[in-house]
């Protein structure tokens, strides 16, 4: 999949005047790593949480109200969003290597990003091997391995980033594009300091399935 790159730029240029809040996961970066919810579960942009447990749908957020390419973008791919989100990468930053949770396709759940703004001196490393994302494409990414991501160039880098629970749609979009025998893997094993991230993470939810997990991870 590739989106018009123009209509996405118009759109997040909408959008960057508004207040970015630093992500929260504060020991995995070095420099400036900000977000902006585009749905959420209250509708407010500044909730940039990236799991959403508890049983509302997301909705839109003031900062999508004028973004019509966003929108298009969301309501064109046929899966429910768990997280909806501006992720923006600024110049001389640096994601730490690190491992997110339950994000492989196999899982039943996945993230997509959607490059907005980047440039060719960003280094986003997959399990040891660099990743190039043009502007404009679609990609899906398996976050159960350890990624991480350093802005070497002279513009800030902006991605839509979109998660989402498996269905039959998503199904035929990713079975076109690789043979499914791709998405069954091993469950990459969980660092004690990973877990510790995902509790605090679960923590800030605040619901009786967030707290069942953490049960279960300890």
């Amino acid at each position: 999949m590739v989106f018009d790159v123009e209509k996405l730029k118009i759109d997040v240029e909408k959008v960057v005047p508004i207040n970015w809040v630093d992500h929260f996961n504060k020991n995995d970066y070095v420099g400036n790593w900000s977000s902006i919810a585009l749905m959420s579960e209250d509708g407010k942009s500044e909730n940039i949480s990236a799991m959403n447990l508890g049983n509302k749908s997301l909705i839109y957020t003031e900062a999508l109200n004028s973004c019509n390419y966003f929108k298009k973008i969301l309501d064109e791919l046929l899966f429910e969003k768990t997280s909806v989100r501006l992720l923006r990468l600024a110049v001389g930053a640096e994601i730490k290597p690190h491992k997110d949770y339950c994000l492989g396709y196999e899982d039943g759940c996945f993230r997509i990003h959607i490059p907005i703004i980047t440039n060719p001196e960003v280094e986003f490393i997959l399990n040891n091997e660099r990743i190039i994302m043009n502007e404009g494409e679609c990609w899906y990414i398996d976050a159960n391995f350890t990624h991480s991501v350093t802005n070497k160039g002279n513009e800030d880098r902006i991605h839509l980033v979109i998660d989402g629970i498996r269905n039959k749609w998503t199904d035929a979009l990713f079975f076109k594009e690789a043979d499914q025998t791709n998405f069954i893997k091993p469950v990459p094993e969980l660092k004690e300091t990973d877990k510790e991230r995902i509790i605090e993470e679960l923590k800030r939810q605040n619901t009786a399935t967030a707290t069942k997990i953490i049960q279960n991870l300890r």
